[in-house]
């Protein structure tokens, strides 16, 4: 007997990757609930083969859910999950609302999975922000060999990390580029076509923004709180996959081509690094891929045990839905999650 599972913010970006890839990956439900918000009540979306109508998630009754996979951003996250978990539906939550919170587990399956077990605390795992997953990926691996100490990581993040309205405004600001019509800016604090935007998320008194806090914080939760990690993080003219330049410094040796080795054997790495024009990975070949690439592995001789390297990952998928779905199944492919039907 399946699962019956629900995805709230069906009709957003990350929403509509979860029900892509709970379809893709023949995930044991027997029924998918597509939920939103009331304005979005009654619109279709695609599961597989099949067309579901969203329903209103004040409507839903989750007494008979097993599952919530919720990416309605984190007010509302903080509203519902307690609400929904309370009716021992299980909420795997892709805001920011429940990352930071003792009880609740932050999980990526490849790097912690043993973590899951404790959703029982509060019935919700959390799903760390999509620079983080990616990260820990290509870190996890590395740091099981050699022990990592500190990480300079600078981010290049693709706009669909800030939602639709930030794709539409990279479309509609490069095409009047292009037609010599207005730019106008509205998602984005300046122009994000044809630009960079050292700035995600509110600025914090330290000078960082919450975004790089955010990478920090979640890698000592998800990886090692021993880890020093510093992160700039800047906004780019790509509609989806996020890259990273990663420069790690660890407490024993560890040479490229180890370094390559491991990656390669590593859980949801592949890499793709040849000495050549194009023996590397770009966003644009990332997208609607479930791997994290690693390319331009190499010894950085400022520093003793220091590598550098570039990591590349779509952001709607590892960085989001792929990640939830993942954490759903390791619940049910670990039998800590029996379905309520069955009971």
């Amino acid at each position: 007997m399946g699962y019956k599972v629900a995805v709230v913010g069906a009709t957003g970006n990350v929403g509509r990757e979860m029900l892509s890839i709970l379809a893709e990956r023949g995930f044991p439900a027997d029924e998918v609930v597509a939920i939103a918000s009331r304005r979005s009540q009654g619109t279709e979306v695609s599961f597989g083969d099949k067309t579901l109508k969203v329903r209103a998630l004040e409507n839903v009754d989750f007494s008979d859910i097993d599952i919530c996979v919720m990416s309605a951003g984190g007010s509302i996250s903080k509203e519902w999950s307690p609400k929904i978990a309370a009716q021992k539906c299980v909420v795997i939550d892709n805001s920011s609302a429940w990352r930071y919170d003792e009880d609740v587990p932050l999980v990526v399956p490849e790097v912690n999975a043993d973590a899951v077990a404790g959703f029982t605390k509060k019935y919700i795992i959390a799903n760390p922000n999509c620079s983080t997953a990616q990260l820990v990926v290509a870190l996890k691996p590395l740091h099981d060999k050699a022990h990592i100490e500190r990480v300079v990581v600078s981010t290049y993040q693709s706009v669909s990390g800030a939602g639709k309205d930030a794709m539409d405004e990279l479309f509609t600001q490069t095409r009047a580029i292009f037609v010599s019509d207005p730019v106008e800016t509205k998602k984005f604090p300046k122009r994000i076509a044809f630009n960079l935007i050292p700035h995600i998320d509110v600025f914090m008194e330290d000078g960082f923004t919450k975004e790089e806090w955010k990478m920090v914080a979640e890698t000592k939760k998800i990886l090692d709180p021993k880890i020093k990690l510093t992160a700039t993080c800047v906004r780019v003219p790509v509609f989806v996959s996020h890259s990273e330049v990663v420069n790690i410094e660890f407490s024993k040796p560890i040479s490229a081509d180890e370094a390559r080795s491991i990656l390669r054997e590593a859980p949801g790495c592949l890499v793709i690094d040849k000495h050549e024009p194009g023996g590397y990975i770009t966003p644009y070949e990332a997208t609607g891929e479930d791997a994290t690439y690693i390319s331009r592995i190499r010894e950085d001789i400022t520093v003793e045990n220091g590598l550098s390297m570039w990591v590349v990952s779509d952001n709607l998928r590892k960085g989001a839905a792929l990640n939830a779905v993942q954490i759903a199944e390791v619940l049910i492919n670990r039998g800590l999650l029996k379905p309520k039907k069955a009971a």
